[in-house]
């Protein structure tokens, strides 16, 4: 076995970090503690470190630099930076430093943000308010997690941002309202390097993470794992292997169909391997459960859904509508992202028909990869439109596996 690859930390993680420092250096200052001219990294009686509450539970220690910003910005003393470490993970964005910022604003300001800002408010926090800056890019394009003309801080990294100031306003008794800022200076030349600017997202980076860790992406070490997995479940007497992408996949199981997290072989992209591993592990029966944005790849006969081997969403998405109908599949195809495309087949109610017709052709591929050795049905979802697609004997193949030894 080779050496243990690393893990490493979001962006949504490194800016959630970077706000409770800056909370926490912002209220000490207000109370008298901490002067605007210690603006040196350090700061005598600040925390060494601060400990934020990941999304998937676990808690994670960062060493801030306070009152830290950026050449040319304003206000440099509200501000704090984490350096992003993604592990041995190849992430464009290892190594940057992520920035956030703590702006005490008044209640006739923070309505004005609230009513014409670019940013967020969440009901559960009523007095903090979320912002992009310097580097976060901006939706341009319907489908994506954030509205258009707004930054692209996604779901999950909004909620970690806003706890963790949220938490240092309850531990001080802050009760005023707060603007927190979020900015990666030299996120603006790394989007060039990603799919943002395909996807509508200009001007930046964005804010990303589900459990806010990054899984070090060795191909051999991830196969590995997933093989093992499919040899544990098959050991432990079940006889439907319950396969699934990664989290979008997990959240449907648990939400929609009442299976725990955890419960599920997560396969990544390697829906292809994963079949030939299933039949030389020796199950006979197979639930695939996924993400139209993933399966859909599998629709066009992909084996492996990373982007590296093309992005064949579209494709497939045109495909399905013109099998339904033909006369809007051009449109369907030059849709952003599938979701939007969900939505527009939703305009043409034809959405169920489509999603059924995926969840078969996927079917037909996954019983064609094993050779005739696998029984397969699958689940295909929506997550924005609400909006499923199963093979037949997808239900029965559930109650199976919940029945399982």
């Amino acid at each position: 076995m080779g050496e243990q690859l690393r893990s490493g930390y979001t962006t949504g993680t490194c800016a959630s970090a970077a706000a409770m420092a800056a909370a926490v250096f912002v209220l000490q200052r207000i109370r008298g503690n901490v002067t605007a001219a210690d603006c040196s990294g350090m700061k005598k009686g600040m925390p060494a470190t601060v400990r934020v509450c990941l999304a998937n539970g676990t808690k994670a220690d960062f060493s801030p630099e306070y009152g830290k910003a950026w050449e040319g910005a304003r206000e440099c003393e509200n501000w704090c930076r984490v350096k992003k470490d993604a592990g041995d993970d190849p992430d464009v964005t290892d190594g940057v430093w992520v920035y956030a910022g703590v702006f005490p604003v008044s209640e006739d300001a923070f309505l004005k943000l609230c009513r014409e800002g670019a940013g967020y408010l969440l009901r559960e926090y009523p007095r903090l308010y979320l912002n992009g800056g310097l580097g976060i890019g901006i939706a341009q394009k319907e489908g994506l997690s954030c509205p258009v003309g707004h930054f692209a801080i996604n779901p999950v990294p909004r909620r970690m941002i806003l706890k963790a100031v949220e938490s240092v306003c309850r531990e001080m008794a802050y009760e005023g309202y707060l603007e927190i800022r979020v900015a990666v200076p030299k996120g603006v030349a790394l989007a060039e390097k990603t799919f943002n600017p395909r996807l509508g997202i200009q001007g930046g980076i964005s804010i990303l993470g589900t459990t806010g860790i990054v899984e070090p992406m060795s191909e051999q070490a991830l196969q590995e794992t997933i093989r093992l997995d499919i040899r544990m479940k098959l050991r432990a007497g079940e006889e439907v292997l319950l396969l699934t992408p990664g989290n979008y996949g997990e959240s449907f199981l648990e939400e929609r169909l009442g299976v725990p997290v955890g419960e599920a072989v997560k396969c990544s992209n390697f829906i292809g391997d994963s079949v030939g591993f299933a039949v030389e592990e020796g199950f006979k029966k197979l639930l695939l459960v996924g993400h139209i944005g993933k399966l859909v790849k599998v629709v066009c006969g992909v084996k492996n859904t990373h982007s590296r081997y093309g992005d064949h969403r579209m494709e497939g998405m045109r495909l399905l509508a013109e099998a339904v109908m033909g006369g809007v599949a051009e449109r369907i195809g030059n849709a952003n992202t599938t979701e939007e495309a969900v939505g527009w087949l939703k305009e043409y109610k034809i959405a169920d028909e489509a999603m059924f017709l995926a969840a078969e052709k996927v079917k037909w591929h996954l019983e064609r990869w094993s050779g005739g050795k696998l029984e397969a049905e699958v689940v295909v979802f929506s997550s924005i439109h609400r909006v499923v697609g199963e093979t037949k004997q997808a239900r029965g193949f559930l109650r199976l596996w919940k029945g399982r030894v």
